[in-house]
């Protein structure tokens, strides 16, 4: 467990450029003593200690505002930024080099037993409000835009954005900076660009065809609201 505690500091440098030192880190980042918390209380789940377990995550949420059941399996270098408010469920599993911000919730969609949270791949970006509800998997290296609510499995390098959520195709490449989650792309956007261009190229052939038909009839070809030859 040291190990994990001397990782998730190193998470937060690589995190954060705000993180000045260690002793700042250790004393003042809430998301940090969450995860230490959840550790500690998740060690005691595994030996069925489940009261106790459960008292000590209600006593971090209480100083960090931050709600993580015991029972989710959290990997290596876990950083939660800023985390009021970050909600993780009881069968939620959490890869390596996930990043969590403020207001995001890994949550179930039902009463059903058993595996009913998302399991999160490695070098995962979640941003601020994200919920991502259910039973799937999010793949390695993808990035969940803020206030984005998915509940579909999301294949590995891809980006979801919108309400639903909805997969900006990226072919396996992360979506420049990984931290940066303000400059994704919006397929509602891209959707109506791409109507744009087809209206642009009906005009066109709309237009090639009238100028041919006037040409056959032996008349000077004209623009839109122009004089016909003599």
């Amino acid at each position: 467990m040291g190990s994990h505690f001397k990782s998730d500091i190193r998470a937060v440098f690589e995190n954060d450029p705000a993180a000045r030192s260690v002793f700042e880190v250790v004393f003042t980042y809430s998301g940090l003593h969450a995860i230490w918390a959840h550790r500690i209380a998740h060690a005691l789940f595994r030996k069925r200690w489940f009261t106790l377990a459960r008292m000590i995550a209600q006593v971090s949420r209480f100083f960090t505002g931050i709600e993580i059941h015991p029972g989710a399996r959290i990997g290596s270098r876990l950083f939660i930024d800023h985390g009021m408010g970050v909600v993780i469920g009881e069968t939620c599993e959490i890869g390596d080099d996930v990043v969590i911000y403020q207001g995001v919730t890994l949550g179930g969609t039902g009463k059903e037993k058993g595996k009913r949270h998302p399991t999160i791949g490695n070098n995962v970006v979640i941003a601020s409000g994200a919920k991502v509800l259910g039973s799937f998997r999010v793949g390695d290296n993808c990035n969940i835009g803020a206030n984005s609510v998915v509940l579909r499995p999301v294949p590995d390098g891809s980006t979801v954005v919108g309400i639903p959520g909805r997969i900006v195709k990226t072919n396996g490449q992360r979506v420049g900076d990984r931290l940066d989650h303000t400059k994704l792309p919006d397929p509602i956007i891209e959707m109506f660009r791409t109507m744009q261009r087809e209206i642009d190229a009906l005009k066109a052939e709309l237009e090639r065809t009238r100028r041919a038909a006037e040409s056959a009839d032996g008349r000077q070809p004209v623009g839109y609201g122009g004089e016909k030859g003599q």
